[in-house]
């Protein structure tokens, strides 16, 4: 019993190692061998945790929606409902993004283009933290709306997928040209954007 707590420890810090290399890598590149290796763990000691490499890749997954969690969600839940709020979240991703918390960028915009068309239970969850998510900036668009903050007209859907694309546009142009001005570009974007839905 006493070894457990130090077990699940070890077991955070090598997922949290692998949530790096897929966001550079991918999923598909994660390997119990490879994973080992920068661990500095025996593929035995690193098979005791996982098992097989579906099962890590799905660990890799939810540490990887804890990060997101914590450096996404969570500050934006300190201010109060409505379009400050919804200004906070998207912050806190371009923050996330720029700061570059995960070395590829976004974990899960990395996974999802890898895992998109490919069905089984990976995907399955990478498919439901992005509903997750898509729920989430929704929500915030509904409450932001009921508030009073937004015109009654605002389609909480649209302008949560509008919102959504700036951000992902701002993380895939960053890391292609390998420049900050993209965040910039959809910081702008997204001020217009509710600026133009706000109640005047």
């Amino acid at each position: 019993m006493a070894g457990r707590p130090r077990d699940e420890e070890a077991r955070r810090v090598i997922l949290r190692q692998a949530a790096d290399i897929a966001s550079r890598d991918g999923l598909e590149g994660l390997s119990i061998g490879r994973l080992a290796g920068v661990a500095g763990v025996s593929k035995s000691g690193l098979f005791g945790f996982f098992g097989s490499k579906e099962e890590l890749q799905l660990a890799t997954v939810a540490v990887a929606a804890d990060v997101y969690l914590a450096e996404v969600v969570r500050p934006a839940l300190t201010v109060p409902p409505g379009v400050t709020r919804l200004r906070r979240l998207c912050d806190s991703w371009l923050s996330y993004s720029q700061r570059r918390v995960f070395p590829g960028g976004c974990f899960f915009f990395a996974v999802t283009a890898e895992f998109d068309a490919r069905p089984g239970r990976v995907r399955d969850a990478i498919a439901a933290a992005a509903r997750q998510w898509r729920d989430l900036v929704e929500q915030t668009v509904t409450e932001a709306r009921d508030l009073g903050d937004l015109v009654p007209a605002t389609d909480p859907g649209q302008l949560a997928f509008e919102l959504i694309a700036f951000l992902e546009t701002a993380n895939a142009m960053s890391l292609l040209h390998d420049d900050p001005w993209p965040y910039e570009r959809a910081r702008i974007a997204i001020d217009s954007r509710l600026t133009a839905a706000a109640v005047r």
